[in-house]
């Protein structure tokens, strides 16, 4: 394929997705177009290590150093090309508009999305400081034609992807630059609805067809991801025993744990931790014998239920236990646990040293013997997990996802949507683990007003309440006009009155 032939390929994908460019080959203004295609991919630019094309900011020239983010490809060979790099570049000037855009997590994430082999991120995107050098090693030791070129702009690549160019792959090659021009264009705002679906067709690899169609496939692949999710934590927890789910409040940690218990036949024991649980509560302790007369003891062993449960597991060693310990970290853990801590322990061996509990001495946790626990990371006043515990446990993050509800429920995607797309574009990593997960958009089924009336008292006394919370202590500032916008319209209620 020649540079000019690819070139084409990919102004025609553009203007599918909705580009309107301002200048074509006779440099004709079109003062209506959102774009500005630049192009020099003559045979002196590839003898100068200069050979590129690309779509820039409209309100950039048509030549000349230009500022902002850029969808750019710089080819190889102007008449066979062998390997390309695709690029998220920033013009020579650097920021004048997008640098909002570029300080902010969402940007990056997108173009993540579009990881793989060869493919190099900026750990920042608005840096345009650093050299990526990764990048630029990956050229001088196996693409010295692209050597000149990315020395040239090493340090405005924030995201770049060699690509080679066979006669085997070549489709697939086209369709991963036409995925980076879908993720520019979706930054861009580019198109119409039409043009714009045509952008979610590349970027989620879904099927053109009806609206139908469309949703049918949607449900199948919801439902696989939440099979997929189940069928990761049955896996670890068989493999490891002892799990914590983690996630924000809301993303079915509890739930998830109890359908492990009862479609996976385990004997299920529960208990809650809060700040006053003690190791008496969950192990062993003492209490008054109510019933005791005189000359009779006082006090009586209390089994906990952690005893309980490794008792019942030793009785019935053909039967699979279950213990859920919901909000782990609400206790001092050091104080429940308490010596027992020295069993959990998956890959414990032959151990010489006992743990006496009650009148019971135990080397080792049964086999039959498993725990699920759930943490809440969006709860800032509980106590830190320590690395000791961190070990002996395998962590699952569970993160908010669209599901498929019961025939009496009905899960509200397009608000659940409208969260997770703030989320995406404002929250930092950590801050992700804030996001109010799918359980806050399950209503029961009614008319359309009525469960539009139920999803809007949802909004009122939970999600905004949650979110104003978040905003206090500092969290998300960012995105406090955008939630404030997303509350009004749904609801006609201020966020701050």
């Amino acid at each position: 394929m020649t540079a000019e032939e690819l070139y084409d390929k990919l102004l025609n994908k553009a203007e599918e997705f909705g580009m309107v460019p301002q200048n074509g080959d006779k440099e004709a203004s079109n003062p209506k177009g959102n774009a500005i295609v630049r192009k020099n991919i003559k045979a002196d630019a590839f003898k100068d290590g200069k050979a590129f094309f690309g779509f820039i900011n409209k309100d950039e020239e048509t030549s000349g150093r230009y500022s902002d983010f850029s969808y750019v490809v710089f080819p190889d060979n102007m008449n066979n090309i062998k390997v390309c790099v695709v690029a998220l570049g920033v013009g020579s000037n650097g920021f004048k508009n997008d640098y909002e855009a570029a300080s902010l997590p969402g940007l990056r994430r997108m173009f993540l999305r579009l990881n793989g082999e060869k493919a190099f991120f900026k750990t920042s995107f608005d840096d345009i400081e650093t050299t990526s050098s990764d990048l630029l090693k990956e050229a001088k030791t196996n693409y010295c034609a692209l050597t000149t070129v990315l020395t040239t702009y090493k340090t405005v690549l924030p995201a770049a992807r060699i690509l080679e160019f066979t006669e085997n792959d070549e489709d697939e090659t086209l369709d991963i630059l036409y995925s980076w021009l879908a993720t520019y264009a979706d930054f861009r705002g580019w198109g119409t609805k039409p043009q714009q679906e045509k952008i979610e067709e590349v970027l989620h690899k879904s099927l053109p067809g009806n609206r139908r169609e469309r949703e049918k496939e949607e449900e199948e692949r919801i439902k696989k991801a939440n099979a997929q999710e189940l069928a990761d934590v049955e896996r670890l927890l068989e493999a490891r025993r002892y799990v914590v789910l983690q996630g924000a409040p809301g993303t079915g940690k509890t739930y998830t744990a109890n359908k492990i218990a009862k479609e996976g036949h385990y004997e299920p024991f529960f208990i809650q931790f809060h700040a006053e649980t003690t190791y008496s509560d969950f192990v062993y302790g003492l209490e008054p014998n109510i019933e005791a007369k005189e000359g009779d003891a006082q006090f009586k062993g209390k089994p906990g239920i952690l005893y309980e449960s490794i008792c019942y597991a030793f009785i019935h060693p053909q039967e699979k236990v279950l213990l859920i310990i919901d909000e782990i970290n609400r206790a001092n853990l050091s104080n429940v646990l308490g010596p027992v801590f020295y069993l959990f322990e998956y890959q414990a061996g032959e151990r010489m040293t006992e743990i006496k509990i009650g009148g019971k001495s135990i080397k080792i946790l049964p086999d039959n013997f498993f725990v699920i626990a759930t943490m809440n990371t969006a709860d800032r006043s509980i106590a830190v997990v320590d690395f000791a515990l961190r070990r002996r446990f395998a962590w699952y993050t569970m993160r908010p996802h669209a599901i498929l509800t019961d025939p009496e429920h009905k899960f509200i995607s397009d608000c659940f949507k409208k969260f997770e797309d703030i989320f995406f574009k404002y929250a930092s990593d950590e801050e992700l683990n804030l996001q109010p997960g799918q359980s806050y958009f399950i209503v029961e089924k009614g008319s359309k007003d009525e469960e539009k009336a139920r999803m809007n008292e949802r909004l009122i006394y939970e999600l905004m309440p949650l979110i104003k919370e978040y905003l206090e202590e500092g969290y998300l500032l960012k995105a406090k006009d955008e939630f404030g916008d997303l509350f009004l319209k749904e609801t006609g209620k201020l966020m701050y009155e």
